[in-house]
C-alpha cells in the first residue's frame, strides 16, 4: 500500500516573497505519529508543505492519502483532498477543524475523524484491510499505552529549526472559553499522558541536546511533570515547554523541571485586565501576581515567552501600550500577541454567534491577525492598529534594551538583547536560510549566541541536582499561531495523530 501524508500550508504561511522562521520550527510530529502504526511493508511519505512544495504529480496515485488539516489551512486541505479523490485515491481528513466542522469536510473525504486518534486509527487501517472503512469514527477511549514510536526517519530534519520536538501528553486539564481543546476531547478525557517510562524512552531517541515539548501545559498532571522531570534530572538536556501561571507558583514543580534542562517557558498571560479572566474561564490566572511568575522564572534562568490576546470585552484603546509596557518592564525576553478569534466550537464562538458578533466565516481570515468579529470595547479598526502597534513597539531597540535593563548581570543584559533582537530583528537572515533547506545549520549558532540562559540568578539554586550553569542555549519563543497552546494559532505538528492541533488562546 502507498500511503501519502500531507500537512497542507497554513494560508498566513504561503507567501511567496517571505518567510518567518515561526512556520519552519517544527515538524509535524502528528502524521509522523500515525506513520507508526502502517504495516512495515507500507510506502509512506511525509509531506509538510510550510517547509517544501507540494507535488501533485504522483506516479502511481497513491492508494491512501492522509491531510491534516487547521481551520486557516482547510480551503487548501480540501483543494488536495479533492485532487486525489478525483485521481481515485482514497482520502481521509482528520484535525482539529474537521472536530469542529464535520459536515463541512465529510463533502471533501472518503473518511474523516473527529477527536484523538489513538484509538480510531488503528481501527481505521484494520476496516480498510477488510475493504470495510467507515465514513466517520470518532474517538471515545483515551489513552497513550501502546503508542508507537514517532516515524522520525520520514522527517527531513535539516529544513526544521528545533526538529527535536516531542508530546507527550494530550490535552489541557483547563476549560477556557476561547480554546479549541474542549471541542476536540469532546466524549472523553480532556487530559491524559503517557507513563513515565515511555516518554522517557522517546526522549532517548532523540539525538542532540536540544528539545521542545509541544505539549498544551506539560505540567498540567504535577505528578506525571515531577516524575519526568526526575527522569530527565541525568539526561543532560536542555528544553522548552508550555505553562500556565499557576503551575510556576507551584511548590517545587519548577525547580524540579529547571534541574531536568528547562530554559525556557511559553506562558499564557493572555490579558492585564482581570475582568477578562473570569469571564473567558481561564481561572488558573485569576488572582496571580503575573509578576512574580516572570519574576520566580528568571530567578531560576528560565527565560519567558509571555503570551497575550486583545480585544477581549474588557480591553479599551489603553490595552496595548499597558500590556506591552508591561512586557518590557518585567524584562520578558519574547513575546507572541493575538487578536481575539472566535473558532467554531468553541464556547466563544457559540456565545458570539447567539449575540450576532461574527462578522464573516472565511476561515482564511481565522488567524488570530485579523479581526473576525465585533469587539466591545474597541472598533475594528483600532484591534488592528494596536496588535500591529504592540509587536512593532515590544521589538523595538529602545524597547529590548529597557527589558534587558531588568537583568541584574552584563551577560544577562547581552543575552536578552541577542535573544529578543535575533528573533524578531534578523528576519530576512531566517528567510534565506528557509529558502536554503538549511534552517536547521542555524541552531548551533543560535546556541552559542544565546547561551547561558541556564545560569541561574547568583545566590538563587534550587537546593536540587547540581545547580550548574549550562552554557548551550535554546530556540526562542515561537510565534503566533505556532507556540504549544498558542494563542489561536494552529500549530500543525503534534500529535494526537490525524486529529490533532494545538489551536486555542493560551495555555
Amino acid at each position: 500500500m502507498r500511503v501519502k501524508l500531507i500537512l497542507p500550508a497554513l494560508t498566513e504561511a504561503t507567501s511567496p516573497f517571505f518567510r518567518p522562521i515561526k512556520y519552519s520550527l517544527f515538524p509535524p510530529l502528528g502524521l509522523a505519529t500515525l506513520a507508526g502504526y502502517l504495516p512495515e511493508d507500507t510506502q509512506v511519505s511525509l509531506h509538510d508543505e510550510h517547509v517544501e512544495r507540494l507535488d501533485l504529480t504522483d506516479d502511481p496515485v497513491p492508494d491512501l492519502v492522509v491531510i491534516q488539516v487547521y481551520i486557516t489551512s482547510a480551503r487548501r486541505s480540501y483543494e488536495i483532498a479533492d485532487h486525489y479523490r478525483a485521481l481515485g485515491a482514497y482520502v481521509v481528513l482528520g484535525g482539529l477543524h474537521v472536530t469542529a466542522l464535520p459536515d463541512e469536510a465529510a463533502a471533501h473525504a472518503d473518511t474523516i475523524f473527529l477527536g484523538p486518534g489513538e484509538d480510531t486509527w488503528p481501527q481505521f487501517l484494520a476496516d480498510l484491510r477488510r475493504r470495510e472503512p467507515k465514513p466517520r469514527y470518532v474517538s471515545t477511549t483515551r489513552t497513550l499505552a501502546g503508542l508507537p514510536p514517532v516515524r522520525r526517519d520520514l522527517i527531513a530534519r535539516h529544513r526544521y529549526l528545533v526538529p527535536n520536538s516531542i508530546v507527550v501528553s494530550r490535552g489541557c486539564p483547563h476549560h477556557c472559553d476561547f480554546c479549541y481543546k474542549d471541542a476536540f476531547f469532546e466524549g472523553g478525557k480532556s487530559f491524559y499522558t503517557q507513563a513515565v517510562d515511555d516518554a522517557l524512552a522517546e526522549i532517548e531517541r532523540l539525538p542532540g541536546r536540544h528539545l521542545y515539548f509541544l505539549d498544551d501545559h506539560l505540567f498540567g498532571n504535577r505528578r506525571f511533570a515531577r516524575a519526568l522531570f526526575d527522569g530527565m534530572a541525568g539526561m543532560g538536556r536542555l528544553w522548552q515547554a508550555a505553562g500556565t501561571v499557576d503551575a510556576v507558583l507551584a511548590p517545587d514543580l519548577l525547580e524540579r523541571a529547571v534541574d531536568a534542562g528547562l530554559r525556557s517557558l511559553f506562558v499564557g498571560f493572555e490579558t492585564v485586565n482581570d475582568g477578562n479572566l473570569a469571564a473567558t474561564r481561564k481561572r488558573q490566572n485569576v488572582g496571580r501576581d503575573y509578576s512574580a511568575v516572570v519574576r520566580r522564572l528568571h530567578e531560576h534562568g528560565v527565560m519567558v515567552n509571555g503570551s497575550f490576546v486583545f480585544g477581549l470585552d474588557d480591553d479599551g484603546p489603553d490595552v496595548f501600550d499597558r500590556t506591552v509596557g508591561w512586557a518590557v518592564e518585567q524584562g520578558v525576553e519574547t513575546a507572541t500577541f493575538h487578536i481575539l478569534t472566535p473558532y467554531p466550537g468553541t464556547a466563544l464562538y457559540d456565545r458570539m454567534v447567539a449575540q450576532d458578533r461574527i462578522l464573516h466565516r472565511d476561515w482564511d481570515r481565522y488567524d488570530t491577525r485579523q479581526v473576525v468579529y465585533r469587539p466591545k470595547g474597541l472598533t475594528p479598526s483600532q484591534l488592528t492598529d494596536g496588535y500591529h502597534r504592540a509587536y512593532r513597539d515590544f521589538y523595538r531597540w529602545p524597547a529590548i534594551w529597557r527589558g534587558a535593563s531588568t537583568k541584574d548581570s552584563l551577560r544577562g543584559r547581552l543575552r536578552h538583547v541577542a535573544y529578543a533582537g535575533g528573533w524578531k530583528k534578523f528576519e530576512p537572515a531566517w528567510h534565506t536560510l528557509i529558502r536554503a533547506g538549511q534552517v536547521l545549520h542555524a541552531l548551533p549558532l543560535l546556541e552559542a549566541v544565546l547561551g547561558g540562559f541556564g545560569e541561574r540568578a547568583a545566590g538563587r539554586g534550587t537546593g536540587r541536582g547540581t545547580g550548574r550553569a549550562d552554557t548551550d542555549a535554546v530556540s526562542p519563543g515561537v510565534g503566533p499561531g505556532v507556540g504549544p497552546a498558542g494563542l489561536g494559532g494552529a500549530n500543525p505538528v503534534a500529535p494526537p495523530l490525524v486529529p490533532v492541533e494545538i489551536q486555542g488562546h493560551g495555555s
